[in-house]
């Protein structure tokens, strides 16, 4: 028996360390440990509502724009506000370019290097041995794709800032919609980028991520998570916002079935914190508890009525019937790729329907009192802000974000978290070269770069680097 314990897997949102035990080549428990405590949620508290849309995005760098749709959709509610159709097509707009850049470097800069082995230098060395299977032609083409994705990536980067204003940490989302209204300068910038970005994701993408699940297609049976899904609904198509192009709704025992936000919770009897972590986000209060008995994470444990849900590309596809083949380490990986396919396609007709000087932002009267939800979609899944105003400024705020719902740790009821599912049960064929564990913690997106540190019976430590 070895437990092997992979600290840190992460390099964005978070830092996650992995604990498996492994007896007989197979994982037979695993915990998903969140490292970090940040405590965005009180440095919120006794603000002015409005700073919610700018201090969450830093949250993340890789998906900022979430983090503000999320806040401003959280106080469109508890205002009323009713955003303007130019404002509603804007947000799309640059969440759908910051969509498209988040899942090219997912696979390019964060999942590739699992599958093919890059050049003897730095930062691609030191790495796991063994296990890559491409010839060197093939594995010299994916290497230059990976290079590449980093220019397409910046061109993503700019489709967002023509709308607002800058990228990383976008900064024209609102209240009420958006302060950079459409030009028929900024409009055709978009679009020439868009077709390009568009191209690399029709072909190279496509295309590597064929190689790949080709050349190691036993992955398509290997991470299979709850098989329950969780989806809040993003990309609205009607000012109304009763039509989206991913539409919420939960999976749940094989059944889809309405999104209920009142059925949403967090659990934190394995997590460090008080027992005011618990319920409903909109009446939890982020209390650290540092010595609390059986807690190992600093992340809660999202349910959905008291479901273990997987949220992310897969479950917005599966939920929506686009992509039903498994719940697998590589379907992760495949459905990801169409959805971004879905995007690129989806964004020409938004940009169609921009009437240039009409309104894109609506008055909004921050009440004295209220309760607000923002519930949206992250590139890596189902993201939800609750805001509590009192006296016009913040009393309680939560973000629920992805990796909370796929890296949550055991809840009260003993069920792991998605993550934690998919590990359980998995073959790990050299324990001294865990890439199987680290493919499948990388297919649900967490962010990476980690040293590894084998724990042998003899109790010596071995030390990996996995770049």
């Amino acid at each position: 028996m070895r437990r092997i314990s992979i600290d840190p897997v992460t390099r964005l949102e978070g830092h996650l360390k992995i604990e498996v035990t492994v007896d007989g080549r197979q994982v037979t428990d695993a915990h998903a440990v969140g490292t970090l405590y940040r405590g965005f949620e009180p440095i919120l508290a006794g603000r002015d509502p409005r700073d919610a849309v700018f201090l969450t995005q830093r949250i993340c760098g890789v998906c900022p724009v979430s983090h503000a749709t999320a806040a401003a959709l959280a106080l469109d509610d508890v205002s009323g506000a009713a955003v303007p159709r130019n404002g509603r097509l804007l947000r799309n707009l640059i969440l759908g370019g910051n969509y498209l850049q988040s899942h090219i470097i997912h696979f390019y800069q964060l999942s590739l290097p699992d599958y093919v082995q890059g050049p003897d230098i730095a930062p691609f060395t030191p790495r796991y041995n063994g296990d890559f299977r491409l010839n060197k032609e093939t594995s010299d083409r994916l290497m230059g794709h990976y290079f590449k994705a980093l220019d397409i990536r910046r061109k993503c980067h700019e489709m967002v800032a023509q709308f607002s204003g800058k990228m990383p940490h976008q900064a024209s989302i609102i209240a009420g919609g958006v302060t950079q209204n459409a030009t028929k300068e900024r409009i055709a910038a978009y679009r020439k980028l868009l077709v390009e970005v568009a191209a690399f994701i029709n072909n190279e993408y496509q295309e590597d991520v064929g190689v790949i699940a080709a050349a190691y297609n036993e992955y398509f049976k290997l991470g299979r998570g709850p098989a329950n899904f969780l989806v809040y609904g993003a990309f609205p198509l009607d000012d109304a916002g009763r039509e989206f192009l991913f539409t919420p709704g939960a999976y749940i025992n094989g059944k889809l079935v309405a999104l209920d936000k009142e059925k949403i919770t967090e659990d934190v009897s394995h997590a460090w914190y008080t027992s005011a972590g618990d319920g409903n986000p909109s009446d939890a209060v982020t209390q650290a508890q540092y010595d609390k008995a059986g807690a190992y994470s600093w992340v809660k444990a999202p349910r959905y009525d008291g479901t273990v849900c997987e949220v992310g590309p897969l479950a917005r596809m599966w939920t929506s019937g686009r992509y039903t083949n498994g719940v697998s380490v590589m379907d992760r990986i495949v459905a990801r790729m169409l959805e971004a396919k879905l995007v690129a396609r989806t964004l020409p007709a938004w940009l169609d329907e921009l009437e240039i000087g009409a309104p894109c932002e609506a008055a909004v009267e921050i009440p004295y009192m209220g309760v607000g939800v923002g519930l949206t979609e992250a590139p890596r899944g189902a993201l939800g802000h609750w805001v509590v105003i009192n006296n016009h400024r913040i009393e309680r705020y939560q973000a629920v974000v992805p990796t909370t719902w796929n890296a949550s740790p055991r809840d009260k009821a003993g069920q792991p978290g998605p993550l934690e599912t998919a590990l359980i049960g998995l073959p790990v064929l050299d324990a001294d070269n865990p890439l199987d564990v680290v493919r499948t913690v990388h297919s649900f997106d967490p962010c990476l770069a980690c040293a590894v540190h084998v724990i042998k019976p003899s109790g010596r430590k071995d030390q990996f680097e996995v770049k």
